[in-house]
């Protein structure tokens, strides 16, 4: 069978815009986010910011897409379909929260403390932050040659699980209440996307549906909120900065390569959560009929973040969640390479951080919303039917790192010892140490529960066992359920009072429900004996 030319192929579709606002409106909420918590609450320089660590994380985002766009253009031609779409890449969100947050908000304030004017604390921290990003890249490099291993290994329930966990609880809820903080804004610009995507209904002029809930919700938030008619939610905009630098490539990184080690616990672990990440997305594309190779996926996405941590960047790139829901929005290839090229200008000419200063966030989550209901959806869909259970059990782990979030989560305060943190332990495990350990690591967490349970359910209880001794040993260490607050590793007998109590127990939980499925199992195997001599 003669596969089309290229020629018969359009390189850009209608759905590439909805695909192009979708994409761009993650890319602006995570390096929104980035800006607010430095800025806002670290009282971190804008200029740093803005002139040094945002152009070069656009241009990872730039040269990321770019290949992904290449690799959407190779699997089309390949296979003579013009339904494939790319695998969408943009700034990873929750590295960057846990980057911000734990490791160069902290390092500012301690520069500054150890005798740093402002504007050299803010340097030595953004060389710190450059420098994780080269770590992790290298990390995400070794590790990409056994993402297909993996994804041959888990079964779909804990891949598409993980993320659907991650979806539901982050992505969506907590965007859903951006959406609720400025409702009038929020629900009409939802309530758009779904019409328009999720029930097919056509806008006048085939306008895209995400493009028309940006700008029908920027245009009531800029034109009601000065009436007094959006409540508390309105906040009016600063004057615009006209800004440009270029992400050229320095050796800021090996200055800030020491600064790295005490946070090494978090850094690496980032890492390894990425190369999960992306193996799961590109799981999920598979299972939406693109068929990308998993070590190619990989590889992009580490060599993208070595790209933006030579350049300046301090935020990884990764594929997103959510490529099902761009395929489902109509984009192909032509999404990927537009919003590369509107990221990685926007970080050198400016208009990217001005975006980030003027679109509120309750313009923005309904997209991810939308996306995130998409992904939730596609993991019941793709996951045979059996595996459903397996799939709803992965959410937990997720649920609790949402809770220690919005209860005010510890690992923000960085209190000097877990066992601050906890209450009586007089009916057990304390429930805030409980929530705090389930949540630290989750994504991994997920994926071993579910692909515990759909072993077991699929009666392979060799796999089910070996799922349950790995979370037993990345338990010990931390690398899952970790009792440091900020989800750090350490050695299990350096350990000491109720964190301690936590470690052992839930290793110990788990090498016993291990031991229990190994005897079900003797007996099972026993009473097919017994059947076999009977029959004989």
């Amino acid at each position: 069978m003669n596969h089309p030319g290229p020629a018969s192929r359009r390189w850009f579709v209608v759905g590439d815009l909805n695909g192009f606002f979708g994409l761009v409106v993650d890319n602006l909420a995570v390096m929104s986010f980035l800006a607010t918590v430095l800025i806002g609450l670290f009282k971190f320089p804008a200029d740093v910011v803005f002139l040094r660590m945002f152009p070069g994380t656009a241009f990872g985002v730039l040269v990321g897409d770019l290949i992904y766009t290449w690799l959407a253009v190779r699997l089309a031609r390949r296979t003579g379909r013009d339904t494939v779409t790319a695998m969408p890449l943009g700034v990873d969100t929750p590295t960057t929260i846990g980057l911000a947050l734990l490791v160069l908000g902290p390092a500012f304030v301690k520069f500054k403390q150890s005798g740093l004017d402002e504007h050299a604390a803010a340097i030595a921290t953004w060389h710190l932050g450059m420098a994780a990003m080269v770590v992790m890249g290298l990390l995400k490099f070794v590790l990409s040659f056994a993402g297909a291993w993996v994804g041959r290994v888990v079964p779909r329930a804990g891949l598409l699980g993980s993320i659907a966990g991650i979806a539901l609880m982050l992505i969506g809820f907590l965007p859903m209440l951006e959406v609720l903080s400025v409702p009038v804004v929020g629900f009409v610009g939802l309530g758009v996307i779904f019409y328009t995507v999720v029930a097919k209904g056509r806008l006048p002029g085939n306008i895209p549906g995400v493009l028309a809930a940006v700008l029908l919700g920027t245009a009531l938030y800029y034109v009601l909120g000065p009436l007094g008619l959006l409540g508390p939610g309105y906040h009016a905009p600063g004057a615009i900065t006209w800004r440009f630098a270029l992400p050229l490539p320095n050796l800021g990184f090996l200055d800030g390569l020491p600064a790295t080690v005490p946070y090494l616990p978090l850094i690496l672990p980032f890492g390894l959560l990425m190369v999960v990440g992306g193996i799961n997305v590109t799981e999920s594309a598979r299972a939406a009929g693109d068929d990308y190779s998993t070590r190619d996926i990989l590889l992009t996405e580490a060599f993208a973040t070595l790209i933006a941590g030579v350049c300046g960047g301090v935020a990884q790139t990764t594929p997103y969640i959510g490529q099902p829901a761009y395929k489902k929005m109509g984009a192909r290839s032509g999404y990927t390479l537009l919003t590369g090229l509107f990221i990685g200008l926007g970080g050198i000419f400016g208009y990217l951080s001005s975006l980030v200063e003027l679109l509120p966030l309750a313009v923005l989550a309904p997209i991810l919303v939308f996306i995130s209901i998409e992904i939730t959806t596609q993991a019941f869909e793709a996951t045979p039917a059996r595996h459903a259970a397996a799939v709803v059990f992965s959410f937990f782990p997720a649920i609790a790192r949402l809770v220690a979030i919005k209860l005010g989560d510890p690992a923000y305060v960085a209190p000097d010892h877990f066992a601050q943190l906890l209450g009586s332990t007089e009916r057990g495990l304390p429930q805030l140490g409980i929530i705090v350990a389930l949540g630290n690591g989750f994504i991994i967490t997920s994926m071993l529960w579910a692909a515990f349970l759909a072993a077991l359910v699929d009666r392979r209880n060799g796999a089910a066992i070996a799922s349950l001794l790995v979370a037993a040993g990345l338990t010990l260490f931390g690398i899952i359920h970790s009792v440091e607050p900020g989800g750090g590793l350490y050695l299990p007998w350096n350990l000491d009072g109720v964190g301690r109590t936590i470690v052992w127990q839930f290793t110990a939980a788990y090498v016993a429900l291990a031991v229990v499925v190994a005897l079900l199992n003797l007996q099972k195997n026993s009473g097919a004996a017994d059947a076999t001599r009977l029959a004989e």
